[in-house]
């Protein structure tokens, strides 16, 4: 039972791969989006930065990046705190 059950779960999993690599975009290939124009266009006079990579982190996507600043942060700490106790 154990056998069958981990069989199909490894065939689901290759085939789920398979899928996914076959409907890949080519190396290089950008999908296509009207929002990339707009913050192509737009991020300067919104955001007053001149580098819309950094417009985009800070301003539109700002409290997306404070999660993910939270995170490392939390990580760092915990494994600061985790080492802490060994230098004795």
């Amino acid at each position: 039972m154990k056998k069958t059950l981990f069989g199909l779960a490894f065939i689901f999993f290759v085939s789920f791969l398979v899928v996914a690599a076959i409907g890949m975009r080519p190396f290089g290939v950008p999908l296509i989006s009207h929002m990339d124009d707009y913050f192509i266009q737009n991020a300067q006079t919104e955001s007053g930065v001149n580098n819309v990579v950094t417009a985009i982190l800070f301003d539109y996507r700002g409290f997306d990046t404070l999660g993910e600043a939270t995170v490392l942060f939390t990580a760092v700490i915990g494994v600061a705190v985790l080492f802490r106790g060994g230098a004795k």
